[in-house]
């Protein structure tokens, strides 16, 4: 394939790489005096990157013609629609971002570039069709990551928080080197489909352990138990638009890489990873369930929920058939929504000096003092829960009844139970807010744009949000089966 051809293919890549090294140098040059602007020209970038991958997605691209730089990079529907999650998501940080930080004086020009080159490794790692390419894109965002994270550099949380991700996705990502290493050694290649060539007749003894070390270092990426230690502590020590950035955007990521490692690369041997990924998934959703009970803090809550709703997620995974794949980013889809709708909720949570409130106790009788808030977010709640006929409902029913067309009975009967019980949590916030006694805390001004979020998410959440049952599900299927594997 010519150069030009796998240029084109890249075309999103080059988009959002070019505009971000431009800002850079205008904020270089202005200082943070350009930081609106910087945020509203990082905003249009996205939406271009965007436009450029949505044809791909709406046509079910897939095959050769996908595939750039010698099989380095492929750009097939898979790939095009995490990347529209990826942008979008991307783009909801920026929209809310500079209101939080203009409240503190700290709107920082360098904090949109960060989010660009973030979603640049995002973009990339989704593409992955080796293992370099898979870690390029990987460290791309990880290194954009810790320095979002611990932005607010007066703030001992979020400098806490940064030290943290630092360290512990240090050690993920030796981790993760560690088993590319072990896999380019005994299979001989890093191309997953070279790597799939090679496994085809079976693992040996360092194939296998290097496919265990991949899975675990992707598994912190993704924050599966017993890789999620990071993150409540992260969630609640982070800048809430970063945290709404790192719940949802790098999720998409990690989890479609993920998936293109295990169904393309090891996708022959699923029954030697099977296990891994049931094993995560269960301990996901029961740790994510259990450690969300006792929370007082908001944001501490959605954190396990996250780990949760991973559990979830890799429940489509484990049974390794195309509609485990296409259940898997139906499920992705409305856990975006529905987590940027839940944290534009948090920071619409203000006391009237306009500081953040994110005690539980705090929502005491919301219903009362801020009637439209508490619906909203009493909407995503139950919709996080499943419960009909909000539409995270249809999230969890796809998955399920992806795992017992495989099959996999018990792990769909144990996820349905554990989903009942994840539900305590969530109902006992709408249960503060609308049966406490009003506290008044929550008395702040709304933002516009924020509001306007909201509405967005939460008619996407509605019952109305099953309109898009038929083109959601029609682009998951076209995305499933862009993967070059044999279900």
């Amino acid at each position: 394939m010519e150069y030009s051809t796998s240029l084109a293919l890249l075309a999103p890549e080059i988009l959002v790489s070019v505009s971000g090294l431009v800002l850079l140098l205008v904020a270089a040059w202005s200082g943070d005096k350009s930081a609106r602007f910087i945020s509203i020209a990082a905003a249009v970038v996205l939406g271009g990157a965007f436009a450029l991958v949505a044809p791909s997605v709406c046509t079910g691209a897939a095959g050769p013609d996908t595939v750039a730089f010698g099989g380095q990079f492929r750009a097939d529907a898979f790939a095009g629609l995490a990347k529209l999650m990826i942008f979008a998501a991307s783009g909801a940080a920026l929209v809310v971002a500079p209101r939080f930080f203009g409240r503190a004086g700290a709107m920082r020009a360098e904090f949109p570039i960060l989010v660009l080159f973030a979603a640049l490794g995002m973009s990339i790692m989704v593409s992955a069709a080796d293992l370099i390419t898979l870690y390029i894109g990987l460290e791309l965002n990880s290194l954009s990551a810790y320095v979002l994270a611990a932005i607010l550099r007066d703030d001992e949380r979020s400098a806490e928080a940064g030290l943290k991700y630092f360290v512990l996705g240090g050690l993920a990502s030796g981790i993760l080197l560690f088993g590319m290493s072990l896999t380019y050694g005994f299979a001989g290649t890093t191309n997953f489909g070279g790597i799939a060539i090679a496994v085809a007749d079976g693992l040996s003894t360092g194939q296998l352990f290097g496919l265990t070390f991949v899975l675990a270092g992707l598994a912190f990426k993704i924050s599966a138990a017993p890789f999620h230690m990071w993150t409540p502590d992260v969630y609640e020590g982070a800048p809430t638009p970063v945290t709404m950035f790192f719940a949802s955007a790098p999720k998409v990521a990690a989890i479609a890489l993920l998936a293109r490692v295990s169904l393309e690369a090891f996708g022959s041997q699923s029954l030697a990873w099977q296990q891994i990924v049931i094993f995560a998934a269960l301990l996901s959703i029961v740790i994510g369930a259990l450690g969300a009970i006792g929370q007082q803090n908001v944001k501490r809550l959605l954190a396990y929920s996250s780990i949760n709703n991973v559990g979830f997620i890799l429940i489509g995974l484990a049974t390794g058939t195309l509609a485990g794949a296409s259940a898997m980013m139906v499920y992705l889809a409305i856990y975006v929504v529905m987590t940027i709708g839940s944290f534009v909720a948090v920071l619409l949570m203000r006391d009237g000096n306009g500081d953040q409130v994110e005690s539980i106790s705090d929502l005491a009788g919301l219903s009362t003092t801020r009637p439209a808030l508490a619906w909203c977010l009493m909407a995503l709640m139950f919709s996080l829960a499943g419960i009909p006929p909000l539409f995270g409902f249809w999230g969890k029913f796809v998955v399920f009844q992806a795992a017992v067309e495989a099959d996999l009975i018990a792990l769909a009967a144990i996820g349905i139970a554990a989903s009942v019980i994840g539900a305590f949590y969530y109902i006992k916030i709408v249960k503060v807010m609308f049966f406490d006694e009003a506290v008044n805390t929550v008395t702040g001004k709304s933002d516009t744009p924020h509001w306007v979020l909201l509405a967005i998410c939460a008619l996407l959440i509605s019952p109305l949000g099953y309109l898009l049952i038929g083109p959601l599900g029609n682009l998951a299927d076209m995305a499933a089966a862009s993967l070059a594997v044999a279900f």
